[in-house]
């Protein structure tokens, strides 16, 4: 079973506060690599296998740098993303831009690029050759509707705005074939934190099964299957994480058995995986300011819900380490808040925790992905700044604290 551990002893916390006032995001490097190598290694039979980091779960240059000197490629959804994946030195077709609703600008600055198109609907054909052209190499999303049924994050196919139906996809090659695409990928996504290994089985066999089915019809050869993201973390305690080596064990069985017989073998398997690469290696940092007693215990932090949305936007459960207390018994029961003028400025509800006392620094595990990206200024709350604890155990700052200089930075005349 998992249990919620971090890797900081209490002096080494107090000494990191010393330098980085709280709240800081905190991410711990040998975790990150490890996990990469792990994810990696599992699917190395496959040859041309390739894991694209969903650059909008922590979009931290630094970050970004040590995936891709591991050899990860980047998945971006908007041009600030294609903008950071090249600025961490990743080009080409090492970046697939997997976007909905996009502008022609984006599209150019992907194609500029040599990124991987992953188109989002039949009508962005058109769009795209109208516009700019069609690339030699295209990809369409496929949204399986009534065909599949999506996790409890990320709902019912049917109710998503991405992708192509089933027809679409048929209809989507043929026209760029005959448009001279000279390359094609297939792509879909139906889950989110998902710890279920058979669902990416299952999505796995979905898809060979539409490539063999469009190579018979269309007599086209897809290059890859994007098997998606969405492997999830173990945030609660007792939740087993997922095991990579299961995964990778029945797709390469679907493999063996549906696309070498098929004579589409070698065919590339990419993942586009974000928050399990780095989701359990960051930790939100910050210490206790308040205590209040009315109808329920208060603990009132130094960070809010502009430092984590998590809680408050999806109810989601994050682990809460009181710092030198790890070991002490449960014995109370509080919500632990932050300072927002809004009522679900709440890291936790009825939390069983030790006692906790004003002063007192917490970790909030788990926030090493659409944790900091997902910051606002509502209130003029200042996102926090982000440390990165090296392999060498030293602590390097790696984006500084916003400022109100920053925050009123873009306003005329003031």
């Amino acid at each position: 079973m998992s249990g919620k551990t971090h890797p900081f002893s209490a002096k080494q916390l107090e000494e990191i506060c010393a330098s980085h006032p709280t709240p800081f995001h905190i991410y711990d490097e040998n975790g990150i690599i490890s996990n990469a190598r792990k994810l990696t290694g599992a699917f190395s039979w496959n040859e041309g296998f390739k894991e694209y980091f969903a650059v909008k779960a922590t979009p931290t240059p630094a970050i970004l740098k040590i995936l891709a000197e591991e050899g990860l490629g980047m998945d971006c959804s908007s041009e600030a993303e294609l903008i950071l994946s090249s600025r961490c030195g990743v080009e080409g077709e090492g970046i697939m831009f997997t976007s909905n609703d996009t502008p022609i600008k984006e599209y150019k600055s992907a194609i500029d690029m040599g990124a991987i198109i992953n188109l989002d609907d039949i009508s962005h054909i058109s769009y795209l050759d109208d516009n700019l052209g069609l690339p030699e190499l295209v990809c369409f999303r496929f949204n399986p509707g009534p065909e599949r049924t999506g996790n409890v994050i990320i709902g019912d196919p049917k109710e998503a705005k991405y992708g192509f139906t089933r027809e679409q996809l048929f209809e989507g090659y043929k026209a760029c074939k005959e448009k001279g695409v000279k390359r094609f990928g297939l792509h879909t996504m139906v889950a989110s934190n998902e710890l279920d290994e058979s669902f990416f089985v299952e999505t796995a066999r979905m898809l060979f099964d539409l490539v063999v089915e469009i190579s018979k019809e269309l007599d086209i050869k897809i290059e890859f299957v994007n098997l998606g993201g969405g492997i999830g973390i173990p945030y609660r305690p007792g939740e087993e994480a997922v095991n990579y080596q299961v995964i990778s064990d029945g797709v390469r069985e679907l493999y063996e058995s549906t696309i070498k017989p098929a004579g589409l073998d070698p065919m590339k398997i990419f993942l586009e995986c974000g928050r399990v690469i780095t989701g359990p290696y960051g930790y939100l940092v910050s210490r206790v300011l308040h205590k209040k007693e009315i109808y329920k215990n208060y603990v009132g932090l130094d960070a809010c819900m502009a430092n984590l949305m998590r809680p408050g936007m999806y109810d989601a459960y994050h682990h809460i380490s009181v710092v030198g207390k790890e070991d002490q018994e449960k014995s109370h029961t509080y919500d632990v808040t932050g300072s927002l003028c809004e009522n679900n400025d709440k890291f936790a509800i009825d939390r069983e925790l030790p006692e906790t006392s004003i002063g007192d620094l917490v970790v909030i595990h788990d926030s090493g992905a659409h944790g900091h990206s997902m910051g606002f200024n509502y209130n003029g709350k200042l996102r926090s700044a982000e440390l990165l604890l090296k392999s060498g155990g030293q602590v390097q700052q790696i984006r500084r604290a916003e400022t109100y200089e920053d925050l009123f930075r873009t306003i005329e005349g003031f």
